[in-house]
């Protein structure tokens, strides 16, 4: 899989638009195979990613970044975080859909520390790289974003999880 490969109707789909739909793919597959060395988006199965299998991950957690090098975020609902001061933003994100020419339905997932309270992202520059550090955890919520994906130049998987996500 290269970046910027052509389809036969000659239009260009981006490499992010590849490893989402891979991530996709892998997320609906969950078949067990041997562990694999090479620990990317594109490791399989689900699960995978962080060592040692975990058996019943449901969620591969990515981040995107945009064309001007800054991650990428969205907002979820504050009433799903019990403590969600100010910001209620997100770099994390599952991938819930892929459809027509490299849109994605994503699903905002909650940034959490070590101990499962949510981790607020957010500062008057935009999302503090210093509190990502603190990310450990993530929770699913019910807040969902459509994206071009062309318009990203990079997509970075952070970790194989179980959100309990209904198929």
């Amino acid at each position: 899989m290269g970046c910027h490969k052509h389809r036969d109707d000659d239009n260009v789909e981006s490499c992010v638009c590849e490893v989402v739909r891979a991530i996709r793919d892998i997320q609906d597959a969950r078949e067990d195979e041997e562990c694999r060395d090479c620990k990317d988006c594109f490791a399989e199965p689900l699960g995978d990613l962080d060592g040692p299998r975990r058996r019943n991950a449901d969620t591969r957690v990515f981040t995107l970044t945009t064309k001007k090098g800054k991650p990428f975020f969205a907002f979820f609902n504050p009433d799903e975080a019990d403590h969600c001061d100010s910001g209620c933003v997100s770099i994390y994100f599952r991938v819930e859909d892929v459809f027509d020419s490299c849109c994605a339905r994503l699903r905002v997932l909650m940034p959490l520390d070590d101990d499962h309270e949510p981790v607020n992202l957010a500062s008057d520059e935009g999302i503090s790289l210093k509190h990502v550090c603190k990310v450990e955890h993530f929770d699913k919520t019910r807040s969902c974003v459509t994206v071009d994906l062309n318009e990203f130049i990079a997509v970075q998987c952070i970790k194989d999880v179980d959100l309990d996500i209904c198929r």
